[in-house]
């Protein structure tokens, strides 16, 4: 199987991931939690490229093309203010917030959850949370169902292969191939956010800030456009609103919540505080 574009990441990449949701200090238990029950073996997940499918099917997947508004017209304000952002953050290249976009580069389980360690204030640990870590994966495959038919129609090139400006990792060519519009990082890391703050109700607004910076990361990349990122965060909004009414997610997410209240009560370090530099949107 070709390897999903999302995946493509070089080492050092994702090592910076694991650095930034390293762990340091002492965390409070919010209360005690139950075991989770015995209903036998739970997959773990392996990766998109071994499990392409999601909760959906084509037949019950909402279709961005149909409830997305098109990208900014040509010459339009909002394009003009698209472009000059793109424009002024790449004078983040060599900051702490383009390290992080960097890393942020990553979107496939079990690595990717890590960004939110800062956030959720304890270290996820994907082999203590077999069934979140499944849960949050197969959301990938949902996303993907849920954006082609609009990146694939509306097909906005890409802020690099408009004007050559440096980016925080070198593209690959199925990059410049695939639409700019929505930005799938963005819509996944809404999503999570989404699903991570109903686990963790009292973490909700650093967990929320870590989403939306998640693929805030995507304009500080040079990757999309502003108008990408937040249609993406529609997108991710609707993945999470149609799989609450689907019944596999919900048994899933069932057992994820007893997973994560066990790790979260047994963590004895806490995350540092996410960079200050993930506080403010970067455009």
């Amino acid at each position: 199987m070709t390897p999903h574009p999302f995946v493509r990441i070089s080492a050092a990449a994702f090592a910076a991931a694991l650095v930034l949701g390293g762990c340091a200090g002492q965390v409070e238990a919010p209360h005690a939690a139950a075991a989770l029950p015995a209903s036998g073996p739970v997959t773990f997940w392996t990766g998109f490229r071994d499990h392409p499918h999601g909760y959906l099917t084509a037949e019950n997947t909402p279709n961005a093309a149909n409830f997305l508004p098109p990208p900014p017209a040509e010459g339009s304000l909002r394009e003009q203010a698209d472009i000059a952002a793109y424009r002024e953050m790449r004078a983040l290249e060599g900051t702490e917030r383009w390290a992080i976009a960097r890393a942020d580069n990553e979107i496939e389980t079990p690595g990717a959850p890590r960004a939110f360690d800062c956030a959720l204030g304890f270290k996820f640990e994907p082999e203590k949370m077999p069934t979140l870590t499944l849960l949050m994966g197969k959301m990938l495959g949902d996303l993907e169902m849920i954006q082609t038919p609009a990146k694939k129609g509306y097909f906005r090139k890409r802020p690099f292969v408009v004007e050559s400006l440096p980016t925080c990792i070198a593209p690959e060519s199925w990059l410049a191939a695939s639409g700019s519009y929505p930005s799938g990082h963005s819509a996944l890391g809404w999503a999570w956010s989404l699903v991570l703050a109903e686990l963790a109700p009292d973490r909700a607004d650093q967990i929320l800030r870590r989403g939306l910076a998640y693929g805030e990361s995507r304009a500080v990349c040079g990757f999309h456009y502003p108008s990408d990122v937040e249609a993406g965060r529609i997108v991710g909004a609707t993945i999470v609103t149609r799989l609450k009414a689907d019944p596999a997610f919900q048994a899933d997410f069932a057992k994820a919540r007893i997973e994560f209240e066990a790790v979260r009560a047994a963590a004895t370090q806490a995350a540092p505080a996410c960079p200050a530099s993930l506080a403010r949107q970067p455009w």
